[in-house]
């Protein structure tokens, strides 16, 4: 049994975590991790190098700053992950033949990429509208906002009755088919329908074909009119379910819907007005006092502004130092400095001897003077 005294010790050695949450405006995010959910279609995974906590909205989306030929091309996508893994979010893109930034993504964004992201915003989510019963309807890469939703539901073991329908060209072009199947699996109140509009030579399919219809909407979920509504798709998929749902007398102030396509102008301004700031602040950083970081080993050093941790100094000379939980807990990312100061704000992570001895933890150790590490 642990003593008051040794509670008290004992919490005066642990510091809160280092870790902001996310607010709408600009972000700097690093790409994680590539999925490739179909052949033409991937998942896009990012993390901030000092811990965020990404909450936002399922349903809500981002907005991408990227350089592409030389030009600034500003582009939204919605998060596809929930918030209830709120450590990292997921866009995921289908390349779009003659898409200028889809296709740059597929080809050019690889794993370790760094680029600004402004958001989180959209009023198309499940938070502000909420229901004791639901029903997702998605066409293609329309099922990004309304996975979003889903994973939200699934994850926080909500009591919402969820009815997804989900509609793709072929069985090859279902995304994140075996995740939906298994969340349907593993609850009752998740019931999940898909439907192909063809079946290619060589495919084997057992569910609907076709398109989402009245007749098919109303064996599926006899229910859907006591029901709201959260729908996205390509534009006649989204107009037709309008229609249908208008010809059987539906309550549209139930129903919410999402497109997906160029980026509102608004959001644009926002961004670029962002952007410019970021510029501005960044000028500013580079007129104030800058500390490099050595890695001795390599023989490579960097320039790191006030707030950056050692261990962003080495990703941005390539140097892979693992890291695990990012926030000072786990050890992994432990090096040795042979020189200089920083500021560590570790959560329990590292022993005093290991810090009498010299070793920092890289994720949590911001420079205060020129620093050398052994690596």
């Amino acid at each position: 049994m642990t003593s008051v005294t040794e509670a008290s010790q004992s919490s005066a050695y642990f510091n809160p975590l280092n870790t902001s949450v996310w607010a709408n405006g600009r972000h700097l995010v690093r790409c994680v991790r590539i999925i490739r959910e179909t052949w033409d279609v991937k998942t896009f995974c990012f993390n901030a190098e000092q811990p965020v906590m990404f909450f936002f909205k399922p349903g809500q989306f981002v907005t991408l700053e990227l350089e592409i030929d030389g030009e600034q091309v500003m582009r939204s996508y919605t998060i596809s992950s929930s918030p209830s893994v709120p450590y990292s979010f997921s866009i995921t893109v289908k390349r779009v033949p003659g898409g200028r930034v889809s296709n740059w993504l597929h080809d050019n964004l690889k794993e370790n990429d760094e680029l600004a992201v402004h958001g989180p915003v959209g009023n198309f989510n499940c938070i502000d509208h909420p229901a004791e019963k639901v029903l997702l309807l998605s066409g293609g890469v329309g099922v990004t906002p309304v996975m979003s939703m889903a994973r939200w539901y699934f994850d926080t073991n909500t009591d919402v009755d969820i009815a997804f329908i989900h509609s793709a060209r072929t069985p090859n072009d279902i995304i994140f088919q075996r995740e939906l199947e298994h969340m349907c699996s593993r609850v009752p109140n998740f019931n999940l329908s898909v439907i192909c509009e063809r079946i290619e030579i060589g495919q084997a399919w057992n569910g609907y074909r076709g398109y989402l219809d009245k007749v098919k909407l109303e064996l599926v979920v006899p229910d859907y009119l006591s029901r709201r509504i959260f729908c996205c798709g390509p534009t006649p998929y989204m107009n037709a379910v309008r229609s249908m749902l208008v010809d059987s007398g539906f309550d549209m102030n139930l129903y919410h819907e999402e497109s997906f396509g160029a980026t509102p102008t608004a959001v644009t301004r926002d961004a670029l007005e962002q952007a410019e700031i970021a510029v501005r602040e960044a000028e500013e950083v580079l007129d104030s006092e800058l500390f490099t970081v050595e890695f001795t080993q390599s023989g490579m050093s960097v320039q790191v502004a006030p707030g950056e941790t050692v261990h962003a100094a080495a990703n941005r000379l390539g140097l892979n130092i693992p890291k695990a939980c990012g926030v000072g807990i786990c050890g992994t990312c432990k090096v040795r400095k042979t020189a200089g100061e920083v500021d560590i704000q570790h959560n329990g992570g590292i022993t005093e001897e290991d810090l009498n001895d010299g070793y920092i933890l890289s994720c949590c150790s911001k420079p205060l003077s020129n620093v050398t590490i052994e690596g």
